[in-house]
C-alpha cells in the first residue's frame, strides 16, 4: 500500500528523532531509560549489523512514525492498518534482540532508530518499506 503524503501531512507529522525518542521513552519509561543527547561519536560507534538486525531497526522506526503519525490523526498514516499496539509490541521486541544479539547499548539503540527514522524520513521512503515491514507483524 503506497501512501501520499502531502506537503500538510508532513507539515503536521512530528520530527522523526522526536519520534523515535518519544516512542522509546515511554515504552521503555519502566527501566528508566535515560536518553542522552545523541552524538557523532555515539553513531559512530555502533557496530556493522547484519541485514535481519539493519530490518529490524529500519521497521522499528518505520512503525514508529506511522504510530505516532496515526495517533496525531496524520490523514496518511491513518491509511494503514492500526499498529499503534502492535508497532510498539515490536519496537520494544526489535530493541531488546538488538541490544542481546548485537550487543547495542540503549544509547547506541536510540541513535539506530533515530538514524533509521531520519533516513525514513529524508529520502520519502516510508511508504517503500512499510510493506515489508507490515509483514514482519506477522511471523
Amino acid at each position: 500500500m503506497e501512501i501520499d503524503w502531502t506537503p500538510r501531512d508532513r507539515e503536521l507529522a512530528v520530527h522523526p528523532q522526536q519520534v523515535i525518542i518519544s516512542a522509546m521513552l515511554s515504552i521503555l519509561a519502566s527501566l528508566v531509560l535515560a536518553v542522552s543527547p545523541l552524538t557523532a561519536t555515539a553513531q559512530e560507534d555502533l557496530p556493522q549489523l547484519s541485514l535481519e538486525h539493519r530490518m529490524l531497526a529500519r521497521c522499528s522506526a518505520a512503525f514508529a512514525l506511522v504510530a505516532e503519525g496515526q495517533s496525531n490523526g496524520n490523514a496518511a498514516a491513518l491509511r494503514y492498518p492500526d499498529i499503534r499496539e502492535s508497532g510498539s509490541e515490536f519496537f520494544v521486541r526489535a530493541g531488546a534482540r538488538l541490544m542481546d544479539e548485537a550487543g547495542l547499548s540503549r544509547e547506541q539503540l536510540t541513535v539506530l532508530f533515530s538514524a533509521e527514522a531520519q533516513d525514513l524520513w529524508d529520502n520519502d521512503t516510508l511508504d517503500d518499506v512499510m510493506p515489508a515491514c507490515l509483514s514482519m507483524l506477522d511471523t
